[in-house]
């Protein structure tokens, strides 16, 4: 099995008048190249003249909390300024962009819409139209896949619009940010002069497994592929009055509440027969976040095979189950971020549906499932792999 390289790894090696001009990067420090030696390094060993950096939600070291604001910095490994894209802006203004040629953007992604790495890459693709730059996405595989059947609904309500999603696509895409970054181009920005590098030796079925391509943590409570995972799934528990695992070492793999009677959700929820996952019982204590210092009750998860769980079709279950056992007591919960700094609406804007919360508890069924070939069609044109 041939190594996989990133969009990185390949634009160091193309030799192009390109180098000549005048760089900013997008990055964080989970962006590297396939041997893992950071990207911006990596990019300037190879000559490229990088004048700045722009860093996304989490910053340039890809370890501030879940929504916290992050302010503008000096990057100590090569001295380069660093303008924070999670701070008073999400978009870099024309000063910021006035002194460059071209923009590189380069940060791996989870392949979940809610993750706010894809939405920069979008601010970005309009600053660059706007101000008549040329940008250049250096592509990566998506680490739950690629295949357009695993793709899980629902699609985007205009209403629903955020920063955890601005434009219409499913929950769990299964498509790279180099693909979208061609159909948001066609289809938002047609304007922009766009290039994308594509990864190398990396097909649509292929995850990480330590051979040909390692995960590496892409945020704090990211920590590891199976959390990823989980992350389309587990993520909407953001919006309701359940912890999340946010202050263990355990994100998005348990869940919990004082008030749960976990024999009792388990029971409830083994009867849908959920394929691909394991459940148990447990109980834990949050240092931070939700319930801190109290001792929740609920659930551990783990992935039995990652080629039948269905993430977002489980996470709507687990909601519906909890509403309909506690329904005194499973609320909507206001999710305080720097996007969003009163926190309300975060499950309309997680899940993409306006009155979620009601939607659910009523026991509609949301359906997960595209319509045959709905995003595929759509996508289909703008695929690289």
């Amino acid at each position: 099995m041939r190594k996989v390289l990133f969009g990185v790894d390949v634009f160091c090696e193309l030799r192009n008048p390109m180098r000549n001009t005048r760089m900013a990067l997008v990055t964080n420090d989970v962006a590297t190249d396939a041997f893992g030696v950071k990207s911006r390094v990596a990019l300037l060993k190879s000559g490229f003249n990088i004048v700045k950096l722009f860093s996304p939600e989490h910053g340039l070291s890809a370890s501030a909390a879940d929504g916290a604001w992050v302010p503008n910095a000096t990057d100590a490994l090569t001295n380069l300024p660093v303008v924070s894209l999670y701070a008073d802006k999400l978009k870099p203004s024309k000063e910021d962009l006035q002194d460059i040629d071209n923009v590189v953007f380069d940060i791996p992604d989870v392949g979940c819409r809610f993750y706010t790495y894809l939405w920069t890459m979008t601010h970005i693709m309009e600053a660059c139209a706007e101000q008549n730059k040329t940008l250049i996405v250096l592509d990566r595989p998506n680490p739950l896949g690629g295949d357009l059947e695993k793709a899980e609904g629902p699609l985007l309500a205009n209403a629903c619009a955020s920063f955890m999603g601005r434009w219409s696509v499913p929950v769990r895409h299964s498509c790279t940010l180099g693909e979208l970054a061609k159909y948001f181009g066609s289809t938002y920005t047609p304007t922009l002069e766009l290039h994308v590098v594509k990864a190398q030796n990396w097909n649509r079925n292929e995850f990480p497994d330590g051979t040909n391509w390692n995960f590496v943590p892409t945020s704090p409570a990211i920590k590891d592929l199976e959390t990823a995972f989980f992350y389309p799934g587990l993520g909407l528990l953001e919006g309701i009055n359940i912890n999340e695992g946010r202050g263990t070492n355990r994100d998005f793999k348990v869940l919990g509440a004082p008030w749960i009677h976990a024999p009792s959700l388990k029971e409830q929820l083994d009867k849908h027969n959920i394929q691909g996952i394991e459940i148990s019982t447990t109980e834990y204590i949050p240092k931070w976040g939700l319930y801190a210092g109290e001792t929740c009750f609920g659930l551990q998860l783990g992935i039995s095979d990652k080629h039948t769980f269905c993430p977002v079709s489980f996470g709507i279950q687990l909601i519906q189950e909890l509403i309909l056992n506690y329904p005194q007591t499973c609320n909507e919960r206001l999710y305080q971020t720097n996007a969003n700094p009163s926190g309300a609406g975060h499950l309309d804007k997680l899940l993409g549906i306006q009155n979620s919360f009601e939607t659910l508890k009523a026991g509609v069924e949301i359906q997960t499932n595209l319509k045959p070939k709905q995003w595929q069609d759509e996508i289909e044109p703008y695929l690289l792999y």
